[in-house]
């Protein structure tokens, strides 16, 4: 911000002036006055005091005389208060400020250069077994957003996504739709494959139980207890057991179950980029486990010899971790099967190959905290530049109101039915508050999808990543309060005052008019507005896409209020007008550039 930077530099001429002491600008702190007090930015003046030999409030006071004297353009008024000088801002050096906010039309962005880091994002991470749910919805958002947030700081980002398309869920879906698919397929259905194979899974689990309990009743009457009964149930399921020697034939590339897998997993990646694609969410590279888990063995093998790893009798690979304060971590089962430890052992050799990285951030739930713990020393130990500063962006779970889901028993909240009942819910809602009145059918619908979905990613978005959250679709869908829609509303609202301040033909000129005498709102506004570099960078520094969700929000309401309480086309001074549409406008820009971030679209016109 330009406004503080002149500031700081008047401060140390002051102390200079005042008090004969040459200070670095470092010295100087300044934060936004309290809304109790008048002013727009404090000097915190306690550091000050050894220089001056006197209390705070006079030191204080000696302070802003100085600055109201010789720096008259800069400051309109102060006024102290113990040991803080609020300063009043002059009018013209916010019109400034709003000039050079309106001539860069990428405001508070950085752009990368050839010498940015590479800062390489993992998020998504579905299992073939079944379709993308809410809490996949909550992932690929944080991801994507993510993305655009690190990418806006100035760095080179690759989007990634690893596919868990091997292993025993797989082969459940498939064992199911061998026994009672007959020959089902997504054109024969009418269902989108993901959907399909997902309907398998829950089939397996149905039969699966009961086989259990047929099983146990049998071992209960012979004797055992509830317990023992279970544990030898489920050992003993023949479903299970021919799950478990369809993975044994996967992984001996037996090439009928390998063409069936085949298959499958191709009706649901195609199921799957429909669902990317109607979120908003894309990927610069897929990996597929099924190519990194055997990579994680060689990785795995390679720690062994140099004995970061040990084998236990049972043949099974091992992490002794123990030094690190953490436990024993299993790296191949005795079996020689891998586990998802390995899986990312790999995974991370063929990234470090295919990228020159500088940093890994991985967007995983927070119920796998401690896995990437000890990824992180594994892959320090078998010797990746970036394992030891790996970021684990670690989120917590999303429910709905009625509580939580299981894909087993197929009582999960789909991606696809949650994205479609927004929409036309969104359609419902605006037809209600007469908002499509007018419009074809295709601006409607239009509006309702970017509506429907806009309500959906702000409402995840603006809760901040670290904590639990319920999703209530009823709640986001809202024209006022903290939503998505009331957002977009007043950004439509903006371009709707632009579009008839074009018709009656006003230009906003490169620099405004200066000498105006602007309303505390407005100033407030530009002061706000000129937050939004700040924000983008604590949002990259904290990983924390809510940040911007919320600062948007309190610009719309800023704005909402500015609109109510003044003209704009009404206003009679043609150059007060036009300094407030070049304010109209702006905001309208950092509203579609925060959404944007957000992976959410703006409507021209609601």
């Amino acid at each position: 911000m330009k406004i503080e930077k002149r500031l700081c530099a008047s401060v140390v001429d002051a102390i200079k002036a005042l008090y004969g002491q040459e200070v670095p600008e470092s010295m100087v702190q300044l934060q936004k006055t309290k809304k109790e007090f008048e002013g727009h930015l404090t000097l915190v003046v306690f550091p000050f005091l050894r220089m001056s030999k006197k209390g705070p409030e006079q030191t204080a006071q000696e302070i802003g005389e100085y600055l109201k004297s010789n720096s008259p353009e800069l400051i309109a008024a102060f006024n102290a208060v113990k040991g803080f000088l609020n300063l009043v801002i002059a009018s013209d050096c916010w019109i400034e400020l709003l000039d050079s906010i309106n001539s860069d039309p990428k405001f508070g962005f950085t752009n990368a250069t050839e010498d940015s880091k590479l800062v390489m994002i993992e998020y998504s991470s579905p299992n073939t077994n079944k379709p993308l749910h809410l809490g996949h919805v909550r992932n690929n958002l944080l991801g994507n957003a993510l993305a655009n947030i690190v990418a806006a700081n100035g760095n080179k980002v690759v989007k990634t996504n690893i596919v868990n398309d091997r292993g025993i869920h797989i082969c459940k879906s498939m064992l199911a739709w061998l026994k009672y698919g007959n020959g089902e397929t997504p054109e024969t259905s009418g269902k989108k494959g993901d959907h399909l194979v997902g309907d398998y899974y829950v089939a397996f689990d149905k039969h699966y139980k009961a086989e259990v309990k047929e099983l146990m009743e049998k071992f209960l009457a012979e004797g055992m207890n509830e317990e023992q009964a279970k544990a030898k149930a489920e050992a003993e399921s023949p479903l299970m057991q021919e799950a478990r020697e369809m993975l044994r034939k996967w992984e001996a590339n037996d090439p009928e179950v390998r063409a069936l897998w085949k298959k499958m997993n191709e009706w649901v990646y195609a199921g799957f980029n429909e669902t990317y694609k109607e979120m908003g969410v894309s990927f610069d590279k897929i990996y597929y486990e099924s190519e990194t888990y055997l990579e994680g063995k060689d990785k795995v093998q390679e720690g062994l010899d140099k004995g970061f790893f040990y084998r236990k009798e049972d043949g099974s690979v091992w992490a002794d971790l123990t030094a690190e304060g953490l436990d024993h971590k299993l790296l191949l089962r005795g079996d020689g099967t891998s586990v998802y430890m390995t899986q990312d052992i790999g995974t991370a050799k063929l990234r470090f190959q295919d990228f020159p990285i500088n940093k890994m951030i991985y967007v995983v739930g927070n119920e796998q905290n401690y896995h990437f713990q000890v990824l992180s020393i594994l892959l320090d130990k078998l010797g990746f530049e970036w394992g030891k500063d790996l970021v684990h962006f670690s989120y917590g779970m999303v429910e709905l109101p009625e509580g939580k889901m299981k894909s087993r028993e197929g009582t999960v909240v789909d991606a696809d039915d949650l994205m479609e009942s927004m929409i036309e819910t969104a359609k419902e809602t605006s037809a209600e508050l007469g908002k499509l009145d007018g419009l074809t059918k295709e601006e409607s619908d239009s509006i309702s999808r970017i509506v429907g979905l806009g309500a959906l990613k702000y409402f995840i978005l603006k809760v901040d990543a670290r904590k639990n959250m319920t999703f209530n679709p009823k709640e986001s869908i809202d024209f006022n309060g903290n939503t998505g829609p009331f957002i977009q509303y007043t950004y439509a609202r903006i371009q709707s005052v632009m579009r008839k301040a074009t018709e009656s033909g006003i230009v906003i000129p490169e620099k405004l008019a200066t000498g105006i005498q602007l309303s505390n709102k407005e100033e407030d506004l530009i002061q706000l507005m000129a937050d939004f570099a700040t924000v983008v960078r604590q949002a990259g520094t904290d990983y924390n896409p809510s940040v911007i969700a919320n600062y948007t929000y309190d610009l719309v309401k800023e704005y909402n209020q500015f609109y109510h309480d003044y003209s704009i086309l009404r206003e009679e001074n043609e150059q007060v007008k036009i300094f407030r549409l070049a304010l109209s406008v702006n905001v309208g820009k950092i509203i579609n550039e925060a959404m944007g971030l957000l992976g959410i679209d703006v409507p021209e016109r609601m």
